[in-house]
């Protein structure tokens, strides 16, 4: 069971229904497309929530996450660290863009798509569904070193969150909102092994973190594991890996948080999930391109 959450914005550059003269199947096609994946593999649900949150933070939210590198011309942002390997779902948008094609031949964008299908993960893995403003246009540029410098890394602590957030338009109860979709989802041992092992020159494991949990995470994250070599993942919550719920908080409170980034959220606000959704709609405002601005790839992964 669902529930739809009634979200409204004042601003007037996307519109909820856009598609619906020109391609009134637009969201029955990416919802088929987001439910078969996820139904197979959860983890790809919790990918497309993160691969849409990685594309707004970076030059808005114009699919430019989506779009391969050039060979020999221009790295794109999908191949910086904090996306490769991590980010997942990509075939899920190209499964849904090549049957939009054939339907409504250049007419929905690869940033719609992104936006519809991270709606619809937050809906098959949370079960609150809401509408999506749509007219988003795709953007033509992608560079590798923009996720750098746009892209929260997982050590900041809450005030340099804050601000990371602060910068895209988001405030700090949005932030701990969207952080909350760390309730799915996993991540690699590298992201946090410096506070089970050398979290300071005092101390070698972080004091905010429970004892007993970082002892479970040493026998699943060695203190050798390295970006290229030996680097295993684990749930970023134990408890419900595969359902965007409160367990997030509740891991926070018994100071269970892998992240730096989220278990420093304990100084801020705490919110309900069902929040999640009007962040998620306001997140898809951030820097969109919109009327002749863009264009409409006709392949997700290439510009036209």
């Amino acid at each position: 069971m669902s529930m739809m959450v009634s979200v409204s914005l004042a601003w007037p550059s996307l519109k909820v229904g856009y598609y619906q003269s020109t391609c009134p199947s637009a969201e029955t096609i990416v919802r088929n497309a987001v439910n078969k994946a996820v139904s197979m593999n959860p983890g790809i649900g919790a990918g497309l929530i993160r691969m849409h949150f990685h594309d707004c933070f970076v030059r808005g939210c114009d699919a430019s996450v989506i779009l391969d590198s050039t060979t020999g011309k221009q790295d794109a942002e999908r191949d910086n660290l904090a996306n490769n390997p991590s980010l997942r779902g990509f075939e899920v948008i190209y499964e849904a863009k090549v049957e939009l094609e054939a339907q409504c031949p250049q007419t929905v964008s690869c940033a719609d798509i992104l936006a519809f299908a991270a709606r619809d993960s937050v809906c098959k893995l949370g079960g609150i569904s809401y509408k999506v403003p749509l007219g988003r246009r795709d953007g033509r540029v992608s560079l590798i070193e923009e996720a750098n410098q746009n892209l929260p890394p997982p050590t900041l602590d809450a005030k340099q969150l804050e601000d990371n957030f602060a910068r895209k338009g988001l405030s700090l109860d949005e932030m701990v909102t969207l952080s909350g979709a760390h309730s799915i989802g996993i991540s690699d041992c590298t992201s946090f092994k410096d506070r089970l092992y050398n979290f300071s020159e005092t101390q070698l494991q972080d004091p905010s973190m429970d004892p007993i949990f970082a002892r479970d995470l040493k026998t699943k994250c060695p203190q050798t594991a390295t970006r290229i070599l030996n680097d295993p993942t684990v749930p970023l919550d134990v408890v419900t890996p595969n359902r965007l719920d409160i367990n997030y908080y509740e891991n926070l409170k018994k100071h269970h948080g892998l992240l730096t980034s989220d278990q420093t959220l304990l100084s801020s606000p705490s919110t309900a999930i069902i929040k999640f959704a009007a962040a998620m709609v306001k997140m898809g405002y951030i820097e969109v391109l919109t009327g002749s601005q863009g264009e409409i790839r006709k392949d997700c992964r290439v510009v036209n």
